[in-house]
């Protein structure tokens, strides 16, 4: 029987490879345009808001880039019209990316064939209700990584039971 470590690991792995496929997958498709792939996971979290509008440093919770390459990220897609950059007003030191009208015609433009990409390549591999148990333990996993003790940098990792930290 492997232990919880070997589980947590093959887990991680697979979860990992599939995500690695699909994203080679929908980064080569021919749908990113006038953006990158990047790009719009900016304006589709935007549009997820029901004020189209987040922090940076809230929009940066959300995306796997660095701070200053999403700000810079950001530059641009202000320069595009899709997003416009104000101080947030309960912070000053704080920047509030707002989308606007254009971006949010280019996140649905775009939208609508990821959309079409994704029901391809992950619905026609897994049936309904494998799609909503995924999706199910997906947000699990991800939301209880806020309850989950951080290992301590003397500790190898080698058993099951990690110190608290």
């Amino acid at each position: 029987m492997p232990s919880s470590t070997e589980l947590a690991t093959d887990a991680w792995e697979s979860l990992f490879r599939s995500q690695v496929s699909l994203m080679r997958r929908f980064t080569a498709d021919d749908i990113w345009d006038p953006i990158s792939l990047r790009e719009y996971d900016v304006l589709f979290t935007l549009s997820k808001c029901a004020t189209r509008k987040l922090r940076l440093h809230d929009l940066n919770d959300e995306i796997l880039l660095s701070q200053p390459s999403l700000s810079r990220l950001c530059e641009r897609l202000e320069k595009l019209g899709y997003v416009t950059r104000q101080p947030d007003p309960s912070d000053k030191r704080g920047t509030v990316v707002v989308l606007t009208d254009d971006g949010l015609a280019v996140q649905r433009d775009i939208g609508r064939k990821h959309a079409a990409r994704i029901r391809r390549y992950v619905g026609g591999v897994l049936s309904d209700d494998e799609m909503t148990t995924l999706t199910a333990l997906c947000t699990k996993l991800r939301l209880g990584q806020a309850g989950v003790v951080v290992l301590d940098r003397a500790t190898d990792g080698s058993d099951d039971n990690p110190s608290q930290a």
